[in-house]
């Protein structure tokens, strides 16, 4: 045979070969979906985190309404009567005016009134009257009024728009990722379910030979028929329950135009969850964990905030409305030549004799202030607590599943060794069937501590409510 075609064909060969193992590969890779990937798409397309997203633009607009009291204002109007060839009146009124921060207002405005029949105060000159003025609130409503209690109340209910939007997102991750969790339970169930049925098989098969062989009693042949159907009833629940969990899982993916996903058989999980859940929610250094800076706790001292605003105001509607304004008056054409004795005044002065109205809005601020300071007090010492046992918790959970793993260990070895014994004929089916139980039923529990060890680490993220 000639070398060179040997070696090319040997060549192509092991081209063949590694092209068929990056396939291979590849198509592994593109059917596992990873928790970061999942979690991605739950962030991004899942309609309930953008209604979390929802809460920061209903915090911006409640700013924008507030800061709405600011806003320069013109105000015009205009009334004439006209009756029997006469002109009763003709008033022309329009103003421009400027609110300010602690309650000033500063207003120009120009007035023309002309007919037989005005009220003399109303007389002007032909060409109409200007005016400049501002009114100052000498009492009530000088250091706080109701424009600056929404301004202050709306720009600090923006924390507690973020907080909150920062609980609602870590629910939606909450849900979705004990629905991760749940899949992959599910999913490692029926592997091992399909291990231990192809086992039951291969030892069912054997047994039977064995029997024709006149090697076995026949009555064995029962035993690993048993265990056989054990297997496929233990494998159908397994694989209904996956089922469940797929479509459980499904409804946590979506895309951007808010179609719903479905989940491929084909799809299957990360296997080394415990290396990256907690990585990701940020929950992976527990010392490094406290109540300090909790979106929760923000929130409430948000709150308090807010009703400690309203106090100021109910208690600043105790004092006495006084109001004072002055207007320089011109004409058009004479505004430039200031005269000090054209001008209007005036002095605005009511008070409530018994102040009932007033000291029980007052009452009810304290009490909503003192409320909600004893809120913020409790909630922080019940997160402070709730942190602690479930960090306790994580740690126990971990040892748990350590021992769980030496118990499989040491199940698998004895496994081994029946198997050996009854192969030179000193065990029997029973003892084996018997040892392969215990081995299944420890790795099924070590499935289901492993699911219960990442869900503390979720039940720690879900108290502490930071998603980012």
């Amino acid at each position: 045979m000639n070398p060179n075609k040997y070696f090319m064909q040997k060549i192509n060969y092991i081209v063949l070969i590694l092209l068929s193992f990056s396939y291979t590969w590849s198509q592994e890779i593109s059917n596992e979906l990873t928790y970061e990937e999942y979690i991605g798409y739950v962030k991004k397309f899942h309609p309930l985190a953008k209604q979390a997203n929802l809460k920061i633009t209903e915090g911006q607009a409640k700013l924008m309404k507030a800061r709405g009291a600011f806003d320069p204002k013109i105000e015009a109007s205009y009334d004439e009567k006209q009756y029997s060839d006469k002109q009763y009146y003709s008033f022309l009124n329009g103003s421009f005016k400027i609110p300010t921060w602690y309650g000033i207002e500063i207003k120009a405005a120009f007035d023309n009134n002309e007919g037989i029949y005005i009220n003399p105060e109303n007389t002007l000159p032909n060409n109409g009257l200007t005016s400049l003025g501002v009114t100052i609130p000498i009492g009530q409503g000088l250091w706080i009024n109701e424009r600056m209690a929404e301004l202050k109340q709306a720009k600090l209910y923006q924390n507690v728009a973020q907080a909150e939007q920062q609980i609602l997102l870590t629910d939606v991750i909450y849900e979705a990722s004990i629905s991760y969790l749940n899949w992959k339970q599910s999913y490692d169930e029926v592997k091992l379910y399909l291990e231990y049925l192809e086992n039951a098989k291969i030892r069912y098969n054997g047994i039977v030979k064995s029997i024709e062989y006149g090697d076995k009693p026949a009555i064995d042949s029962v035993e690993v028929g048993i265990t056989l159907n054990a297997r496929k009833l233990s494998l159908e629940k397994a694989n209904l329950k996956l089922f469940k969990a797929r479509l459980e899982l499904s409804n946590f993916l979506w895309t951007n135009n808010n179609v719903p996903l479905e989940i491929s058989e084909d799809l299957y999980p990360e296997k080394n969850l415990e290396l990256t859940l907690p990585n990701l929610l940020n929950v992976e250094n527990l010392n490094e964990i406290s109540v300090e800076n909790l979106p929760k706790l923000n929130a409430l001292k948000s709150k308090i905030d807010i009703f400690r605003v309203d106090k100021n105001l109910q208690a600043n509607k105790i004092l006495p409305k006084l109001e004072a304004s002055y207007n320089y008056l011109s004409e058009p054409s004479a505004f430039e030549n200031y005269r000090l004795e054209d001008y209007k005044i005036g002095v605005n002065f009511s008070f409530p004799l018994f102040l009932r109205k007033e000291r029980a809005q007052l009452k009810l601020a304290k009490i909503q202030l003192q409320d909600a300071e004893f809120g913020f007090s409790f909630e922080k010492l019940n997160l402070e607590n709730k942190i602690e046992a479930q960090k306790r918790e994580i740690i126990s959970y971990k040892k748990q599943l350590e021992l769980n793993t030496m118990l499989v260990e040491n199940y698998s070895t004895m496994l081994v060794g029946e198997e050996r014994l009854f192969q030179v004929g000193e065990s029997s089916v029973f003892l084996i069937n018997s040892r392969e139980n215990s081995l299944v039923s420890s790795q099924l529990a070590t499935i289901s501590l492993e699911n219960t060890f990442l869900t503390s680490y979720l039940n720690l993220f879900k108290t502490i409510g930071r998603p980012e």
